[in-house]
Order: C-alpha cells, then structure tokens, then sequence
C-alpha cells in the first residue's frame, strides 16, 4: 500500500483529524470514493486477522484495583496454579483496552508472569466498542491523574500474594510513551519495554532505575524524530538500555489486527527480545 496513505492513517489516529476530513484526504489520494472506501478495511483494526492465542493452563479474569477517582478496570492472566511470579503490567494503544491488547496480555501470561491490561478509559466507564469514541477520550484524560493511576497498577501488582514483588511495563503507541514515563516516575520499577512510544522529557531520563528496552519502526518518521535526544540523555546518565529499530516497518508493527502496518518479522523479534528481558529482570 502507497506509504503516503499510512501516514495519512497514522495523523488521523494520532491527531484531532476528523472522520470526515480523513475520508475526505483519503479520496484525494486514492482516487475515487469507491477505491477509498475498498482500503478503509485493510487500514482499521480487524480482530479476526489476530493470532490465536494459547489459553491453556491460564487463569483469566475481569478485576478492578483502587485509582485516583475510583476502580481501575483491567484485564488479568497469569499461569494456574503458580506462585512467586514476576509481574507485568500491559499498556494499551489510544483506543483503550481492545481485543489486540487483551490478547497481548494472554501472551504475556504464558510466558509465565501474572499481566495485567488496564483500561486507562475506566474514569468514564471503560473502552467503548467505537474507536472514534475512545479517541475522543482520551482527550479528557487527565494526565497526571492518568500517571497515577497506573502507577497504582504498579503498586497493585506488588501487592499480590502470588507475585515475587519485581514489576515491568509494556507499552504500544500511546501506552509506549506511558511506559517512559513510569519509568521516569518509579524507582521501583524493574523492566520498561516502550513499542513505539513519545519519549519523555530529557530532563527526567536521570531519574529511571528500571531497565529500559525500545522498539522502533523505521518508517515512523514521526515517533522517531525523538529518539537521538532521548538516547543520548540515556548514554550520559549511564541507564541500562537497549534500542531497536526495525527498518522498512511502520508504526503499530507489532499489531497483528492491523493488516497494512504489521510486520511478523519485526514483531516476533521484538517480541522474542521483550521476553527475554522480562525473565532476566522479573524471574
């Protein structure tokens, strides 16, 4: 697909750009309403396209943990029957807890670790099924309440009488760049892996702790724009870190329900390193 059409795609989901005008720029670069309306598909989000997921030997369950301005709803798996286990907490994209990032924690879960999924939609009641609905929302978040709020999920997985106390965090887009900024935020924190993700502001690259992992797509010209300063604020403060990136791919790579912008390639190498960094930090 012509690369200009998945960066229009790209400003639409990450910008204020109405259905409308997105339709109506799409039409322009496609050449007919009829031609637009045959790529509509191959460019939203189709949960059937996902790979399944192995739910054999995990315990999976709807749970709610204390927030800022009431529950945190969140998506919970982790292995039956097993204790003393790390933790990991899964950081949607800015369409709220989906169907993909539910599936991401099953997978976290069954590599052994006890995942959650929060919905950071929970102060209005959750993710609605409409994605321009869940957009819209987001920008009635409030962002510090919205840091605390999984920082609470940080200090919840800590808690748990089956978790061995070592917590990470990963992040996809918008959850990406959340991931930073916990890892900002909390000096507790083992293992931050951002897909994706706006990095956080220079100044505060000192205070991380964790363990930091970042996947990048080559042709997210976007996202990257912000990658040397963040690296080099890494480098001068000698924080653990490893940053990828993967050439030739998009932005949401790893997102198997997004046909247009996933790489299998690229994700299951991401996807093999983000692991291994777990075992070796929460294990």
């Amino acid at each position: 697909m012509d690369q200009k059409i998945i960066n229009l795609y790209d400003q639409y989901t990450h910008s204020q750009l109405s259905r409308k005008e997105f339709m109506r720029k799409l039409t322009i670069l496609t050449g007919s309403t009829a031609v637009a309306l045959s790529v509509l598909p191959l460019l939203e989000n189709n949960y059937a396209t996902a790979a399944p997921v192995d739910e054999e030997g995990l315990l999976m369950e709807n749970i709610t943990y204390p927030g800022t301005d009431g529950p945190m709803k969140a998506f919970l798996a982790k292995p039956k029957d097993k204790t003393n286990l790390g933790s990991v907490l899964v950081i949607h994209e800015n369409r709220g807890l989906n169907p993909h990032i539910i599936d991401v924690t099953k997978r976290v879960a069954a590599e052994g670790f006890i995942a959650i999924g929060v919905d950071a939609l929970s102060p209005f009641g959750g993710t609605p099924a409409n994605e321009d609905e869940a957009r819209e929302l987001f920008g009635k978040l409030d962002a510090s309440k919205n840091l605390q709020n999984f920082l609470m999920g940080l200090e919840y997985l800590r808690s748990r009488k089956d978790a061995n106390g070592k917590v990470g965090c990963i992040g996809f887009c918008w959850g990406g760049g959340l991931v930073n900024n916990l890892a900002v935020s909390d000096p507790k924190l083992q293992a931050a892996v951002a897909y994706y993700g706006s990095q956080p502001k220079t100044e505060a690259v000192p205070n991380i702790k964790a363990s930091v992992m970042l996947h990048y797509g080559g042709l997210d010209e976007r996202i990257n724009a912000g990658i040397p300063a963040y690296e080099e604020a890494l480098k001068k403060n000698n924080i653990d870190y490893k940053l990828f990136i993967y050439e030739g791919v998009n932005h949401a790579f790893n997102n198997d329900t997004s046909p247009t912008r996933y790489d299998e390639t690229a994700a299951k190498l991401a996807w093999q390193r983000t692991i291994q960094l777990f075992k070796e930090k929460l294990s």
